[in-house]
This record gives C-alpha cells, sequence and structure tokens, in this order.
C-alpha cells in the first residue's frame, strides 16, 4: 500500500540532491509531487522522472528568497488540486568560510536561503492547512545545526534557526491538525560534497560509525514516514539521519 497516496506535497530544492530523492520517494509512494527548484531544465528531469514512476508530478520554478514566487506558486497549486497536504522546506545552500573570513554577503545569502526561505513557504502554506484541519510541515536542518561545525557560522546559525521554527511551529499549529517536524541528516553524498578532495570525503566517513556517507535516499525514506499517517503523532521532533556520527 502507497503511504501518500494522493497527498499533495509541495517538495523545494526538488530538481537535485536529497530534494529530488524526496520527489522520488513520494512519487512511488503515490503522492502528488510539486516539483520546486530554481533551475528549469532540472525540474523538467524530475518531473519527468516522477511521472515515469506513475505519479501525478508538476514543476515550478521558483527562489525561495521571493515571497511573491512562493505566493504564486502555493495559489497555483490550491488552485489546481484544492489543497496542500504537505510541504518539505529542502532548499538550502553552503558558503562556508570561517568567522574572521566570513563576508556579510556569504552569511546574508545562507540565512536568506536557509532559514527566510523555509519561512515564507511555512507562512504561505498554513492558511490553507489551517482551512483543510491537517497538513505536515517537514524542514531541512543538520547535525551542523545541532552540533555546530568548523567553517559553517553561516550554515550552522540557519539550520539552528530551523530547529526553533520546527518547535515553534509545532505548538502553534499542532492544535489545527497540523504536524511539523525536522529532519537533522549528517554527512549525505549530494552534488554538495562534489567539490569536496577524496582524501576529506574518507575523513568524513571514518566519523561515521556506520563508515560511509548517506545516500539522499535514505533520508527522503524518513520525510516519507514523516509525511505519512503512519507518523500521526509525532510533531515537533527533530530526527536526526547521520549513521551515528553524534555518538
Amino acid at each position: 500500500m502507497q503511504q501518500l497516496s494522493n497527498k499533495v506535497s509541495l517538495i523545494t530544492g526538488a530538481a537535485q540532491g536529497i530534494g529530488q530523492a524526496t520527489a522520488l520517494k513520494f512519487a512511488r509512494e503515490g503522492a502528488i509531487v510539486i516539483v520546486c527548484d530554481i533551475h528549469q531544465d532540472a525540474i523538467d528531469d524530475t518531473v519527468k522522472q516522477c511521472q515515469a514512476l506513475g505519479a501525478q508530478a508538476v514543476g515550478h520554478v521558483v527562489d525561495v528568497t521571493q515571497r511573491e514566487q512562493v505566493d504564486a506558486v502555493v495559489a497555483s497549486v490550491k488552485a489546481q488540486f484544492g489543497r496542500i497536504d504537505v510541504l518539505v522546506n529542502n532548499a538550502g545552500i553552503t558558503q562556508d568560510a570561517r568567522l574572521v573570513k566570513m563576508t556579510i554577503e556569504q552569511f546574508d545569502r545562507v540565512i536568506d536561503v536557509n532559514l527566510r526561505g523555509v519561512f515564507h513557504c511555512a507562512q504561505a502554506v498554513a492558511d490553507t492547512m489551517i482551512e483543510q484541519g491537517q497538513g505536515v510541515i517537514l524542514n531541512a536542518s543538520s547535525v551542523v545545526g545541532i552540533y555546530g561545525n568548523f567553517g559553517q557560522t553561516n550554515y550552522a546559525a540557519s539550520k539552528f534557526g530551523v530547529i526553533g521554527f520546527t518547535k515553534t511551529w509545532s505548538r502553534e499549529l499542532g492544535p489545527k491538525g497540523i504536524r511539523v517536524n525536522a529532519v537533522a541528516p549528517g554527512f549525505v553524498h549530494t552534488p554538495i560534497l562534489a567539490s569536496v578532495p577524496d582524501n576529506v570525503l574518507k575523513d568524513m566517513e571514518t566519523r561515521v560509525p556506520l563508515k560511509r556517507l548517506g545516500q539522499p535516499g535514505e533520508i527522503a525514506n524518513v520525510y516519507a514516514f514523516l509525511a505519512s499517517d503512519e507518523a500521526s503523532y509525532v510533531n515537533g521532533a527533530v530526527i536526526e539521519v547521520s549513521g551515528g556520527m553524534t555518538v
């Protein structure tokens, strides 16, 4: 049985990495997948892959830092499908530098995408979910958002902030029938790691008890569970998916 049958699911950053894996997992589980990203070609490719799995899928170009674009997508999805059941706030970026070297532009850009973008999307769907009396909001945090990381002042702050959003919204929206949870991945093999030297990747693997990096699909599986009715009593949680790296 498909655990997300006909759930209208809007996924940001859905054209690559964890976001794409999540879109494909949701497609396999019967969801109606709304693929949101900033690159049309990549969006089109992901939509086709979802459709090949038998799912109904549509794509939208959206920059989550631009509220008018987010509102337009939400309005379009609601007009087409009549509801929004799941929001996966996956879009995110890194621009790493040590505190003494980080530029204001690097700091602002990461906060704008990773924190403000999550706020925009959640606020944009909240009224619809409240009207429905149900919904699920899932936020992408990180183990860096729990423990910090060298050279990631901006990223750590944004992912700490996402946890704050999650805890707060779960209190505010829980009484309305809306569950809000976060996933905190560890080291995952995504395009973000493409520029990382092999010796650094090996060092990352040695820090994980499972002695390997995670795969995007392993994060997507957790999102799918949290979005499903099987997680009906999970609210305000931050689930670490890291192979035990922080044990």
